[in-house]
């Protein structure tokens, strides 16, 4: 039941009063089962966290994934002096000139806004170069690893339609609680609701509309892919005709492994913009589906980057205190 289980918390946990229920009875199994099992899961770190997926930009917060040059002897200092802040949520080493990835955010009322902010990183680094390398065009975002082998190699891509919404106080109390991974219990939303004393009523119909506008993409678990047994992530890199760039864009982003599809920019010492993120259980994997989709789209200018290293990886925490202080103490 474990793979099924871990496919099916990622691919949307129910905001219920008693979802473990709900996904045990989808799995033909009991409510105390499930809770054992996530537990267990989560005990030997496969499951890494289960909670709202939140679209950054629709909350206000500028972002770009950013790239740093640093010297090999300068990697370590570097990185913890980028996982400091509290806008980095993803950082790799990847096996490239320019060898330091991370994602990097600024909340809306930043001072310093997003490029003073990988300035100043790149001084305190001691960076030789960089490139920023925001979202031009969004295919998709969805990482999702297949545990149950049983998923096609293509997948149709979902046109979402969202609804227009002003978020108030309210929809802000309950993004703070959802974005906090839940205890592995019958009722995991119980404390929050009564914190914000909200009803159970209240509190999803909350969350559904947070849900309905696209300002929460979904909520789910996220896993250790080394530890679920997916070890190898290339980011696969690709120079595409500007008048290609959509259409090819759509074509990898339906292929199953991939699950992230972006038009970036590109610069004179950084040709590529179309990115594609490839998750496998093998560096052999990754390749053999990269070849594929480079005989696919026609494409012969193309790397790969894989991870050599995590220095961090969690999630956004949005209205946090952290971003002032950060940012009053530069």
């Amino acid at each position: 039941m474990q793979n099924e289980l871990l496919y099916e918390m990622q691919n949307a946990f129910p905001m219920a009063e008693r979802p473990f229920k709900i996904v045990a009875d989808k799995l033909s199994s009991t409510e105390e089962e499930v809770l054992a099992l996530v537990q267990q899961l989560k005990d030997e770190k496969i499951i890494r966290q289960t909670s709202a997926i939140f679209d950054t930009k629709r909350l206000g917060y500028k972002s770009s994934l950013v790239a740093f040059k640093v010297s090999e002897e300068n990697i370590d200092k570097a990185a913890d002096i980028i996982n400091r802040h509290p806008g980095v949520s993803h950082n790799y080493l990847r096996n490239h000139d320019y060898n330091i990835w991370f994602t990097m955010a600024v909340a809306p009322d930043s001072e310093l806004g997003l490029e003073k902010t990988i300035d100043i990183l790149k001084e305190q680094t001691g960076a030789e170069d960089g490139i920023v390398l925001p979202t031009l065009k969004m295919f998709k975002i969805s990482v999702k690893m297949d545990t149950t082998g049983k998923r096609a190699k293509k997948e149709k891509l979902k046109k979402i339609a969202h609804k227009e919404i002003e978020l108030t106080p309210k929809h802000v109390d309950v993004i703070k609680e959802l974005q906090k991974d839940i205890t592995v219990v019958s009722e995991p939303f119980k404390k929050a609701a009564e914190k914000l004393g909200l009803s159970y009523e209240e509190f999803f119909a909350l969350a559904e509309e947070l849900k309905e506008s696209g300002v929460m993409r979904r909520f789910a678990t996220i896993l250790n892919h080394r530890k679920a047994g997916f070890g190898a992530n290339a980011m696969s890199v690709w120079v595409v005709p500007k008048d290609k760039g959509e259409e090819i864009g759509r074509q990898m982003a339906e292929f199953s492994a991939v699950s992230h599809c972006y038009l970036r920019p590109s610069y004179p010492n950084w040709p590529y913009n179309l990115f594609a993120m490839i998750h496998g259980k093998s560096q052999e994997e990754c390749d053999s589906l990269i070849e594929e989709m480079a005989k696919e789209s026609g494409l012969t200018e193309y790397r790969k980057l894989y991870s050599t290293r995590e220095f961090k990886k969690q999630r956004l925490v949005y209205f946090d205190d952290a971003f002032k202080a950060w940012e009053a103490a530069v």
